[in-house]
């Protein structure tokens, strides 16, 4: 059975309870990181995920808080022998970054280095991102400070849907990535250029119709973050919940 690994719940300021947003999908073929912070072995260790079953990597946009773990990522990998291919999807703005990021490290300089091969999705929406028999994911483009996109999930054995905003200010192509989708995962990061509130992730909930809300990449820092469900729960008109780290998502 598919499951959802939320590896990170916190937003740019992790704590020692809440890293940096970031998860791993997983099935029974294909193991997919969405994002990839702080040293990513360890945290992959911490939720009994083997590295060596990761297949995909997607990489949401170019912020530190979702890609500062690529280089340790790879470079874990081929010092611990990885052979098999490693697909890494991402706007073009995106990846060319990460690209340029490895080079500065001179990766191609490394002896026998496993093969990483770029997947370079357009900017537009309802992009297919990968395809298995477990799961299909599409991308579309997000409103955040630089190019974003955001996910949906169909696993077509389950008839279930997971739709994942990531870092966005509330915009359409969120409603329609998640319209109808039995779990929308949405920030919570403020209601800032960029950003939205937990009230607007509740209203982008209830206009997409979505079954269940999971509040993610929230401030850990200062005020008590569990008073982001009551917010989110008045828009949505039922209860959200917290998308905590560790916490697992069956399909």
């Amino acid at each position: 059975m598919p499951e959802l690994i939320i590896l990170g719940s916190a937003n740019a300021v992790s704590d020692t309870q809440h890293e940096n947003t970031h998860m791993a999908l997983l099935g029974e073929k294909r193991t997919v990181l969405i994002d990839c912070v702080s040293n990513p072995l360890v945290r992959l260790q911490q939720a009994n995920v083997n590295h060596h079953q990761i297949t995909d990597l997607i990489l949401t946009h170019f912020h530190p808080d979702h890609v500062s773990g690529v280089p340790l990522l790879l470079m874990n990998m081929w010092l611990l022998g990885r052979k098999h291919p490693l697909n890494v999807y991402g706007l073009h703005h995106t990846l060319k970054r990460v690209e340029a990021l490895m080079d500065f490290y001179e990766w191609s300089h490394w002896p026998e280095f496993f093969p990483v091969v770029f997947h370079h999705l357009p900017e537009r929406v309802n992009i297919p991102v990968l395809a298995c028999d477990e799961f299909d994911i599409i991308a579309s483009p997000v409103r955040h400070l630089i190019p974003t996109i955001g996910l949906r999930v169909t696993f077509p054995q389950r008839d279930k849907v997971l739709a994942y905003s990531c870092d966005t200010e509330p915009c359409p192509e969120v409603i329609e990535l998640a319209s109808g989708a039995d779990v929308l995962i949405h920030e919570a990061g403020g209601a800032t250029h960029g950003h939205s509130s937990a009230a607007q992730a509740g209203e982008i909930a209830r206009r997409a119709e979505v079954g269940r809300l999971y509040l993610i990449h929230y401030p850990t820092y200062g005020p008590d973050y569990e008073k982001l469900l009551p917010e989110a729960g008045r828009t949505f008109g039922k209860p959200a919940a917290l998308a905590e780290d560790f916490m697992v998502l069956d399909f």
